[in-house]
C-alpha cells in the first residue's frame, strides 16, 4: 500500500562518491570543515544557501537565547534519565528534546505560526479574539518568572532595531502587544518565544523549521548538564523531591 506522495524520489542535501562528500552543492571537505562556523553551516543545511553577516548574527543570537534557562522541564526530563539509564546518554537527551512542546521551549514554533497569521490578516484584534473564543494563550506573551518583561525577549528586539532588521513579523508582535488591553483586559510583556520567531522570520528563515531552532539550542545545554550529571548527580535528588511533593488521593 503506497501512502504520500511517490513522485519525486529526490533529496538536495548530500549524495557522496568513494571520493567525496557533498553538502548542499558545496565540497565537505574542501569548502566546509575548516572553513564554515557551525551556525552558517546549520542555516545552509536547513535553506540551502549561506547566511548573510546578518542572517549569521541573529541565528547567533537566539540560539544563546534559548538555550539554556536553568532546570526547566526538559532538563529535568534528561537528567532523571540519565540517572536511571546512564548508559543510555542519547536516550537522555532524546528525553529532553521529546518536551520541546507548545507550552514549554516549542512555544517559538506556535508563536512563529500566530505571528504569520496576523501578517496575513492585518488584523491582530480578531486573531486575539479567535484564541481567546478557544480559551488559548496568546502566544509569545507572558513569562511566570519574567512578568516585568523577558531580559532576552527585550534584547533580542533592541538588536533587531539597532540592525535595521525589523520587518512584517516584528511589527506584527508590537501590534499584537498593543491589542492585548483592549481584547483581554490587560498588557502582557513579549517572552522570548515571541521575540525568536519574530526575528528569524523578518530575517527570512523558514516557518517550517521554527523548531529547529529550539531543538537544536536545547541540545546544547542537554549535552552540558548531562557532563553535570555525571560529575555532580542531581537525578534522584529531583526523583526525590518530586515524590515528597506530590501527595497520594487515589483509592
Amino acid at each position: 500500500m503506497r501512502i504520500g506522495k511517490q513522485d519525486a524520489p529526490l533529496s538536495a542535501i548530500c549524495t557522496s562518491d568513494a571520493h567525496s562528500i557533498t553538502v548542499r552543492g558545496r565540497d565537505l571537505t574542501g569548502d566546509i570543515i575548516g572553513n564554515t562556523d557551525f551556525t552558517s553551516y546549520f542555516w545552509l543545511l536547513v535553506t540551502g544557501q549561506a547566511p548573510t553577516e546578518t542572517q549569521k548574527y541573529f541565528a547567533n543570537a537566539v540560539l544563546c537565547a534559548i538555550a539554556e534557562h536553568g532546570l526547566v522541564p526538559s532538563v529535568v526530563a534528561a537528567r532523571m534519565t540519565y540517572a536511571a539509564a546512564p548508559e543510555a546518554f542519547h536516550g537522555a537527551v532524546a528525553a529532553g528534546l521529546l518536551g520541546c512542546g507548545s507550552v514549554v521551549l516549542g512555544s517559538a514554533e506556535v508563536a512563529g505560526r500566530f505571528l504569520a497569521q496576523v501578517v496575513a490578516s492585518g488584523d491582530p484584534a480578531s486573531e486575539i479574539a479567535q484564541l481567546r473564543a478557544t480559551k488559548q494563550a496568546i502566544p509569545g506573551f507572558g513569562h511566570p518568572q519574567h512578568s516585568d518583561g523577558d531580559p532576552r525577549a527585550n534584547l533580542l528586539l533592541r538588536l533587531a532595531a539597532e540592525h535595521g532588521i525589523e520587518g512584517p513579523h516584528i511589527a506584527a508582535l508590537n501590534a499584537i502587544q498593543a491589542a492585548l488591553p483592549g481584547a483581554i483586559g490587560r498588557s502582557l510583556p513579549i517572552n522570548v518565544n515571541g521575540a525568536i520567531p519574530a526575528v528569524m522570520l523578518d530575517v527570512g528563515f523558514p516557518l517550517a523549521a521554527l523548531k529547529g531552532i529550539s531543538l537544536l539550542a536545547r541540545t546544547a545545554s542537554l549535552i552540558g548538564h548531562l557532563q553535570e550529571e555525571t560529575q555532580r548527580p542531581i537525578g534522584f535528588i529531583m526523583s526525590g523531591a518530586a515524590a515528597a511533593a506530590i501527595s497520594y488521593d487515589g483509592p
